[in-house]
């Protein structure tokens, strides 16, 4: 998820948020926007690069809640249909415009009625994850309420939440007859899902390795780290996951450790070279000082591409140790380091 302000008013949080290959297609940007100038400024600077772009409705963790963001737009599905209706009109009809939502509190005939609405602003297709935005993932996801909203709506629906297994995404789509399934928290853990394998093979670790080791700085020692405490959660014991949770931001140190342990040397991989990309934020300035004349936005509190913007300024602050991460399980110890973004 990449927050559309910061994407739209920082190079560095831009060069930061976003990289890709020529191989990497299909690929959708899902930003969180609060707004249509953001959400689709975002849309635009990315187009070129990408195949479609995603509004997530489904965040449901605070910092991102009190800022309007997320989880925090269900309460306003005119705002959401407004932002999506926005990309649509202004982009070609053969680019994806899609968003995840959740199911909303007050019933499911609520929850449909906010899908059609969603529907109508004529996005390509809906992801919906089973569970509220208080509900925390304890709660079994509701397949009956999502198989209903499938019947529901005429464009293609995915489904999202307590996806583990190839065995979990088969029952899902039986039960629903989604068009898609979404796996997050399956897909950290095991990114091989999908193929069919219960936990990360061995192979998958040596890949990301190979990856990291050939992208260099390319790929922060933060993401190749969070990946591999993900990925090898099934086969570290205890005592190594302390050992390698507390690794320093040293990369060799991460290489030494797999080596050490399953006998994983990183190795010369032909992976694609990073595109660079090329990102024009004239339009985005013009529709900002627009609204800032029409007394709505305040364009003057930021300074473009001197600044981090305000997510890189504030997440640190927000996100509190004891914070529900949807979609996201915990090993010991934090996967976020406090002076880090």
């Amino acid at each position: 998820m990449i927050m559309a302000d910061s994407f739209c008013r920082s190079e560095k949080a831009r060069l930061n948020e976003f990289t890709t290959n020529r191989d990497d297609s299909p690929i959708i940007a899902q930003f969180a926007a609060n707004n249509s100038v953001d959400f689709l400024s975002a849309a635009e600077m990315v187009f070129p690069y990408v195949d479609g772009v995603d509004l997530n409705c489904g965040c449901p963790q605070r910092w991102a809640m009190s800022d309007g963001y997320g989880s925090a737009l269900l309460k306003t599905p005119e705002i959401i249909a407004d932002m999506l209706a926005a990309v649509r009109r202004n982009l070609p009809s053969t680019f994806s415009v899609s968003v995840k939502v959740r199911l909303l509190q007050r019933s499911l005939k609520a929850t449909v009625d906010m899908c059609r609405q969603l529907q109508a602003s004529g996005i390509t297709f809906i992801t919906v994850h089973g569970r509220t935005p208080a509900e925390k993932t304890n709660v079994p996801v509701d397949k009956e309420a999502l198989k209903e909203i499938k019947n529901s709506l005429s464009i293609p629906v995915v489904v999202n939440g307590d996806v583990f297994s190839l065995r979990d995404a088969d029952v899902m789509r039986d039960i629903t007859n989604c068009d898609g399934v979404m796996a997050a928290r399956g897909m950290l853990s095991n990114p091989a899902l999908f193929a069919g394998y219960s936990k990360t093979p061995l192979e998958c670790i040596q890949r990301w390795l190979n990856i990291t080791a050939e992208a260099d700085t390319d790929i922060t020692f933060q993401a190749m780290h969070h990946h591999l405490t993900f990925m090898a959660e099934s086969i570290l014991t205890r005592q190594q996951r302390i050992v390698f949770n507390n690794l320093s931001k040293d990369k060799q140190l991460v290489y030494d450790f797999f080596r050490e342990e399953f006998q994983l040397e990183a190795q010369p991989c032909d992976h694609p070279c990073k595109l660079v990309c090329s990102f024009d934020d004239t339009s985005y300035w013009h529709k900002v000082r627009a609204k800032a004349a029409d007394h709505v936005g305040h364009a003057d509190n930021y300074l473009g591409a001197s600044t981090d913007g305000a997510f890189f300024n504030s997440i640190v602050n927000k996100q509190t140790d004891d914070d529900s991460v949807e979609d996201v399980d915990f090993m010991e110890g934090s996967l976020f380091d406090d002076t880090e973004t």
